[in-house]
C-alpha cells in the first residue's frame, strides 16, 4: 500500500513550514536516511530525511509552497511491486479524524483501547516497510507487537533492529473511567492591535509596499509579543571600564595570532557572564509556568542578527571553555545562523542571553527577554569618557554601558544586582577569568 510522506516538525515551535526544495523526483529510488527535501522552518532551512524505503511515486506539494501544515501529506512513497496506478486520491482527513478521536474525553476508554488489542484478528494490516518485514521474519518477530516510529505509526528498519522476539502480552484489563476534570474558566484574549485592513485604510492614497511575513518574522513577532505581555521586566544599568580588558585582549591576540585566533570583546563578555552565572547560581534560572528551573551549567545564548530577523544560538557549558574555544564556537554558530543552517538543538535552551549593539554605535538600550530565560544583557558601545580615578584625579577611560533586563518572577532586584556586579567584576579584572 502506498505510504504518505508527511510534513515533519523540524523544530520545537514549528507548526507549518515552506517546502523549499525537492532533492528527488518522481520515480527515484528512496532509502531510509536519504535526504529528500529541504524545508524552511520558523528558524532555519533544514534537510528532511526519509524514514522508509521505496520509490517516490508522487510529489503532492510543489517546491516553494509556503504554509504547509505539520503532518500534512507532501508526497507518496511506493513499496516494492507497487506502481503509480496504486496511488489513490491523497487525503489529509485521516489525520484530522485521529486528532478528533484523541480529543474525546476519557468517558469511553474501552473503545479507545480496542484497536490495540489484536489488530490482526480483525483483519487489519500491520503497516511496515519491506525491509522491516524481512528483518522481522528473520528474527521471528511479531510485527503487531512492535510500535512503529514512521509516518502514521509505520514500522521501519530502526524499530525492528533493536527488538527481540517475545510472546504476546495479554491484553490489559479495562481501566475504570476517570472523572472528567472541570472546565477551566476561559482567559481573556491578549490584545493584538488593529488588523491589516484597519491599518491599510489609515494610509489610503499614500504609496506603500506590503511586506509578507515569512516564518521567522512571524515567530519573532509572536515570541516578543508574548514576552512583553507576560514577563514582568525590570532593568538594571551599570557602566564598566574596559581599559584593562582592551590591553589584555591586545596582548592575547598578539600571542594567538600564529594560531589564527582573534578574540573579540564579545568573547570576553560571554566568558564573564558564564562565570558570573556560576558565582551567582540563583540567577542561572528560567521560568517554567508554575515553577522555576535552576540550571547547573552556564549555557549562554547570544543574539545574532540575520536577514529578516535574528537567532540566539546557545553556547553550552560556556564556563568550562577557554576564550579561544568560545571565540571559535561563536564564529561558527554566527556564520551558520546567517546562512540559516543551525539545527534546533543549537538555538534552544540557556537561561540567559547577550545582545550586543555596541558594534553599531548604540550607547545603551533595553533588550527584550527571550522566554523562558530569566534575563538578558544589553551591551552598548565602549566610549572614551571622563572619569574620576581612585586617587581623585580626572582621567579618560573607555566606558561601556550595560543593561540587564530581568524577569521579576525568576530574579528579584538584589539578586539581579549581584549578578550584574559579578559580570562587571570579571570584565574589569580579565586576568582572573583565566585562573
Amino acid at each position: 500500500m502506498p505510504v504518505e510522506i508527511l510534513m515533519p516538525a523540524l523544530s520545537p515551535t514549528m507548526e507549518e513550514g515552506t517546502l523549499a526544495k525537492w532533492l528527488v523526483k518522481e520515480g527515484d529510488a528512496i532509502t531510509s536516511g536519504m535526504v529528500i527535501a529541504e524545508i524552511e522552518t520558523d528558524k532555519a532551512t533544514m534537510e528532511f530525511e526519509a524514514v522508509d524505503e521505496g520509490t517516490m511515486g508522487k510529489i503532492l506539494v510543489a517546491e516553494g509552497t509556503e504554509g504547509v501544515k505539520v503532518n500534512a501529506p507532501i508526497a507518496v512513497l511506493l513499496e516494492e511491486g507497487e506502481s503509480a496506478s496504486d496511488i489513490g486520491t491523497p487525503k489529509a482527513a485521516p489525520a484530522k479524524t485521529e486528532a478528533k478521536a484523541e480529543a474525546k474525553p476519557a468517558a469511553e476508554p474501552a473503545k479507545a483501547e480496542a484497536p490495540k488489542a489484536a489488530p490482526a484478528a480483525e483483519g487489519q494490516r500491520v503497516f511496515a516497510s519491506p525491509l522491516a518485514r524481512r528483518i522481522a521474519k528473520d528474527k521471528g518477530l511479531d510485527l503487531s507487537a512492535i510500535a512503529g516510529s514512521g509516518p502514521r505509526g509505520r514500522i521501519v528498519k530502526a524499530d525492528v533492529e533493536g527488538a527481540t522476539a517475545a510472546p504476546k502480552a495479554a491484553a490489559p484489563a479495562p481501566v475504570a473511567p476517570a472523572a472528567a476534570p472541570a472546565a477551566a474558566p476561559a482567559k481573556p484574549a491578549m490584545p493584538t492591535g488593529a488588523d491589516a485592513n484597519t491599518v491599510m485604510k489609515m494610509f489610503e492614497g499614500r504609496t506603500f509596499e506590503e511586506v509578507k511575513l515569512d516564518g521567522m518574522r512571524k515567530t519573532v513577532a509572536a515570541r516578543l509579543t508574548e514576552a512583553k505581555q507576560t514577563i514582568p521586566h525590570f532593568y538594571l544599568r551599570r557602566s564598566v571600564e574596559l581599559d584593562a580588558l582592551m590591553a589584555f585582549r591586545e596582548q592575547l591576540n598578539g600571542q594567538l595570532a600564529a594560531r589564527g585566533v582573534k578574540l573579540s570583546v564579545n568573547d570576553f563578555i560571554i566568558k564573564a557572564s558564564a562565570m558570573a552565572l556560576q558565582k551567582v547560581p540563583d540567577a542561572n534560572a528560567v521560568w517554567a509556568g508554575d515553577r522555576i528551573l535552576r540550571l547547573k551549567p552556564s549555557d549562554v545564548a547570544v543574539a545574532v542578527a540575520v536577514e529578516g530577523g535574528l537567532f540566539t544560538p546557545v553556547i553550552k557549558d560556556a564556563h568550562l571553555k577557554s576564550l579561544s574555544a568560545l571565540s571559535a564556537e561563536m564564529k561558527d554558530l554566527a556564520t551558520r545562523a546567517r546562512n540559516r543552517k543551525l539545527a534546533p538543538h543549537e538555538y534552544v535552551g540557556g537561561s540567559f542571553a547577550i545582545s550586543n549593539l555596541g558594534m553599531f554605535g548604540i550607547e545603551n538600550f533595553d533588550a527584550v527577554i527571550n522566554p523562558p530565560h530569566g534575563s538578558i544583557l544589553a551591551v552598548g558601545a565602549g566610549i572614551k569618557t571622563p572619569v574620576v580615578k581612585q586617587d581623585g584625579t580626572i582621567g579618560v577611560a573607555n566606558v561601556m554601558s550595560m543593561t540587564l533586563s530581568v524577569d521579576h518572577r525568576v530574579i528579584d532586584g538584589a539578586l539581579g544586582a549581584e549578578f550584574l556586579a559579578a559580570i562587571i567584576e570579571n570584565l574589569e579584572n580579565p586576568l582572573a577569568m583565566l585562573a
